[in-house]
């Protein structure tokens, strides 16, 4: 044909698979009724009664056909046998049901009335052979992949959790051909399910048992399957577990079951945040979220830790306008990419690069855009370079905050909300004093909000070089702005840019050493959306100059963390991975607090979300001395750390005050955890 030549087409597979399962199945429903008249007649041919074979043969191509339909309508022929299952068992069931009966009516009816034992025989013969066919396959192919896993197994596992995840993961385990882990042992609480096997796996008690277990059966890796428990649960398992030097992983959560997602690739690491031993804060997000959708919304800092994650949740919940301000194009542009990538043309996303510190920067934004809420999350944050850039803190952290909150306050802006942390709280740091500097700003800022007395506000535009001279003088505003600015302070996040633990995996990663500052030093401890949720709620239930605290917990501590991540990964602290105490930085406390002792707290309507009570101030003479440090800041003064402890009287940098912790009120049920 003109050159070419056709290719015959090749069969896949399981279409040869399906063609040999048809012919045997044509073969089978016929013999096993043959077998049932042999067996009624003692095998002897001779003596079968000829009426009896001819109503068989008679019936048999009519009856092969009918079989042959009823199995390819019931799919007999097209499910991968390999993975058969329940479902499998249930179709080929009923195709056994459906053509017995089709045999006893039709036979009987339509040729000849058989024996008894030839219906009874005959269906059940043939349900053997046509069910034994198919799940032996599987039963080959499994006992080939457990040989041929048994040379690839590298690893050997403990499975905490007797119940569908376990199960399910006891079985990807056992079948999975990427798999290079093979289940051992289960642990379970409860004790009617011990002595018992699952998946052919021994559960071989509760969890007393873990250490013994594990050294047992050389287990290298636990995996806790329990989705369902809680916080407080998998900190008390997790603590028995990280002793056992074996690496560990968890499911999620229990949404995992309700989706089906449960599977070896839905394992993680176990997080940090397992050994806290608290829920996640929960809050109330309808209302947040409801007081977001059609807003112009700024977060200044927004390609940081917080700020992005910020970015984030309001993304999802559909703003008027998103607008992202931060300084390092590199995390704006991530920021920006993902959000493309997710929303596309349905987010009116505007990135923004530029510094808080910008006085005209600022007014542009807020003049071109006019934000409804700013959640101010740009600032200096690392403790140690702060000690050694003092003005910087001051500058960036302080007076970017006193410049965007003026441009909020100019431009009408709904609310202001400023993130703040529990090192504003008897700092002893000037990154911490630069942060209460900024609640105090936030306060003040409310203060002339709620009077209207813009006109008392000092511009600060003088101290860059860049300002413009018609513009340094005072602007007069109109009362009834009536802008809510308030703070939202939290410890530490985990996880983000700066914190100990990715330092920390860092370090292990490449052997050691780990390094802590002290063995005593403790923190509280959030995840970032917590955080985040505590900013939200604060936006929304703001009504001006509140300091919003959320109850971490009980504080942990840094050693103890170390310690368990080590573990956590496999290690045994101090043998295969070294910890060096290098002792306190400049400026570093050994316990952080969260409210000053004249704060005061109230609750609010979640019970882990506090409210400090303002402390009062002569706002005017508070104005006169941040134009002062404002001008020391621009000029480099050396002595700025002194400017700023007469302006913060619970300030008392490391060194000055060796009289010890200052007052401070915790909230309730605070205690240090993970000692050990």
């Amino acid at each position: 044909m003109s050159g070419l030549t056709k290719k015959r087409k090749k069969l896949e597979h399981w279409q040869a698979v399906a063609i040999w399962l048809l012919v045997f199945d044509a073969i089978a429903v016929n013999l096993s009724y043959l077998f049932a008249l042999f067996l009624r007649f003692d095998f002897h041919y001779s003596s079968i009664e000829p009426i009896y074979l001819h109503a068989f043969f008679k019936f048999a191509p009519i009856y092969t056909v009918a079989c042959l339909l009823i199995f390819w309508q019931l799919k007999l022929y097209n499910s991968l046998w390999r993975f058969a299952g329940f479902e499998e068992l249930k179709r080929t069931s009923f195709a056994a049901l459906f053509t017995t009966i089709f045999q006893v009516v039709g036979i009987t009816v339509f040729v000849q009335r058989m024996p008894i034992s030839y219906y009874v025989i005959g269906a059940l013969t043939q349900y053997i052979l046509i069910t034994g066919v198919r799940f032996s396959y599987r039963f080959v192919n499994l006992l080939h992949c457990r040989k041929a896993r048994t040379d690839r197994v590298r690893f050997r596992a403990m499975i905490i959790g007797a119940g569908d995840s376990g199960r399910i993961v006891i079985r990807e385990l056992n079948t999975s051909e990427q798999s290079h882990t093979q289940a051992v042992c289960v642990i379970d609480d409860n004790p009617n399910k011990w002595g018992r096997l699952m998946e052919g796996i021994p559960v071989v008690g509760g969890r007393d048992e873990i250490m013994a277990a594990a050294e047992k059966y050389k287990v290298d890796k636990i995996y806790l399957c329990i989705p369902s428990a809680t916080a407080e649960e998998r900190r008390d398992i997790l603590n028995i577990c990280k002793n056992t030097s074996c690496e560990l992983k968890t499911l999620p959560g229990i949404y995992q079951l309700a989706n089906g997602e449960v599977s070896i690739s839905k394992l993680r690491p176990v997080a940090l945040e397992d050994l806290l031993g608290r829920e996640q804060i929960q809050v109330d997000l309808t209302g947040i979220y409801r007081s977001i959708q059609g807003k112009v919304i700024l977060v200044t800092g927004g390609g940081g830790s917080i700020g992005s994650e910020l970015c984030r949740q309001i993304a999802a919940h559909h703003p008027k306008q998103l607008i992202i301000l931060d300084i390092y194009e590199n995390n704006a542009y991530e920021i920006q990419q993902e959000l493309k990538r997710k929303y596309g043309n349905s987010l009116n996303l505007v990135v923004l690069i530029g510094s808080v510190r910008d006085s005209r920067r600022m007014d542009m934004i807020f003049r071109q855009y006019r934000p409804q809420i700013v959640y101010h999350a740009a600032a200096h944050k690392h403790v140690p370079l702060m000690e050694d850039s003092p003005a910087e803190a001051i500058k960036n952290n302080v007076m970017g905050t006193y410049k965007t909150a003026f441009s909020a306050l100019k431009y009408h802006t709904e609310r202001f909300v400023l993130i703040s942390t529990d090192k504003a709280v008897n700092p002893t740091n000037i990154m911490g004093a630069s942060k209460r500097l900024c609640e105090m700003v936030i306060q003040c800022m409310n203060t002339i909000s709620e009077k209207g007395e813009i006109s008392r506000l000092p511009l600060l535009y003088a101290h860059e070089e860049t300002a413009r001279s018609e513009e340094n003088k005072t602007i007069s505003g109109s009362a009834g702005h009536n802008t809510q600015f308030v703070a939202v302070r939290f410890g530490n996040v985990l996880g983000s840019n700066g914190s100990v633990i990715p330092l920390f995996k860092k370090q292990i990663e490449e052997g050691g050493p780990v390094t802590v500052t002290h063995p005593d030093v403790i923190r509280y401890f959030m995840t970032v959306p917590e955080a985040v949720g505590l900013v939200l709620e604060a936006g929304a239930d703001a009504h001006g100059g509140e300091i919003f605290v959320l109850d971490m917990g009980q504080p942990v501590k840094i050693d103890t963390l170390a310690r368990n991540l080590i573990r956590l990964l496999g290690y045994t602290p101090d043998v295969d991975i070294k910890i060096v105490y290098t002792g306190l930085r400049p400026g570093e406390k050994l316990f952080e607090e969260k409210l000053m002792a004249e704060e005061g707290i109230q609750k609010t309507r979640n019970d882990l979300i506090y409210i400090g009570k303002p402390i009062p101030f002569d706002t005017d003479e508070f104005l006169q001395q941040l134009e002062d440090l404002a001008y020391a800041s621009y000029d480099n003064d050396p002595d700025i750390v002194s400017k700023v402890e007469d302006i913060v009287c619970t300030f008392h940098p490391v060194g000055r005050n060796p009289s010890g912790p200052y007052e401070s009120v915790n909230l309730p049920k605070e205690e240090a955890v993970g000692n050990e």
